[in-house]
């Protein structure tokens, strides 16, 4: 009976590190109270509480750059992520804190390998809620039908993944959020 608990258990944990190898981990977000969004954690570097009034608006941008701020000593720009992809701007939502929820987006995830001057691309985005980490398999992913994405969605979907529980999230690529900057 023993050795049937340790095999099965064994087991367990062979199936689970195929499943790992086949896997990757997404940081689940919120952009409006019904739009549920994900990026890969490797092209994240942190999540981010920035207080109101310390991100800089920077004239002649598009309205989804919200400015600059000052991230470990560094120029950090942040982008109203929901904005740039055709949702309402955060300055039209209600206010229910005194801060800003953002993730920092590195270009220079293991895929990429884009640097200007051997310094890494950073962006932050500005999110509504940070809500957990989602397992999932890229491949899992479907593609919506044209009619259904956004023109301004477009560019930056993956596609979306169905939780066995039946919520839809959307895959963001973050690499094309990125190259979507305008450069200053």
């Amino acid at each position: 009976m023993q050795s049937d608990f340790i095999l099965n258990q064994n087991l367990k944990l062979s199936t689970s590190s195929q499943e790992k190898e086949t896997k990757e981990q997404f940081l689940r977000f919120n952009l409006v109270p019904d739009t549920n969004v994900m990026l890969p954690i490797i092209q994240l570097s942190e999540v981010l509480t920035v207080p109101y009034g310390q991100i800089i608006p920077v004239p002649h941008m598009p309205a989804w750059v919200m400015g600059v701020y000052n991230w470990r000593g560094e120029i950090l720009w942040m982008v109203d992520l929901g904005h740039l992809v055709g949702l309402t701007p955060w300055h039209q939502k209600p206010v229910t804190s005194s801060n800003h929820r953002a993730v920092v987006l590195n270009a220079n995830s293991a895929n990429s390998g884009r640097a200007e001057n051997g310094r890494n691309e950073m962006l932050g985005l500005v999110v509504s809620q940070i809500e957990d980490i989602e397992f999932c398999n890229p491949s899992d992913f479907y593609s919506p039908p044209a009619s259904a994405v956004s023109s301004e969605l477009a560019p930056f979907l993956r596609g979306y993944w169905l939780k066995p529980n039946g919520e839809m999230l959307v895959a963001l690529d973050g690499e094309a959020i990125i190259a979507a900057m305008p450069k200053p």
